[in-house]
């Protein structure tokens, strides 16, 4: 049984979460976002792009890139340059075919 909680305490509490992955998914930067996508339907640039649709229903408005920088901690491409590997058509494979489940 799940324990009443304020709301804005539940909202803090997932905050902090959220807050943890991402400084996680930093120090992560073994994990490229093809496997992310490959086994959760999700990568960075999904978390950077859920942030600027947040910040759009509260009146924030944020550039792609920008939202997605308060992901990665720098610049999108920066990123990319200095952590992204080229993607196996075996990870290709699996991120299309999990992609495919996110469809509602």
């Amino acid at each position: 049984m799940v324990m009443a909680i304020d709301d804005n305490v539940r909202t803090e509490m997932e905050a902090a979460a959220f807050r943890r992955l991402v400084d996680h998914l930093r120090h992560r930067t073994d994990v490229q976002n093809v496997d992310l996508m490959g086994v959760g339907g999700f990568c960075r640039n999904c978390l950077g792009d859920w942030l600027r649709e947040a910040g759009a229903a509260r009146g924030v408005t944020l550039g792609k890139d920008e939202a997605r920088a308060l992901v990665y901690g720098m610049d999108p491409a920066d990123w990319k340059a200095k952590h992204q590997t080229e993607a196996s058509p075996e990870q290709m494979r699996r991120m299309d075919e999990s992609v495919a489940k996110n469809a509602h």
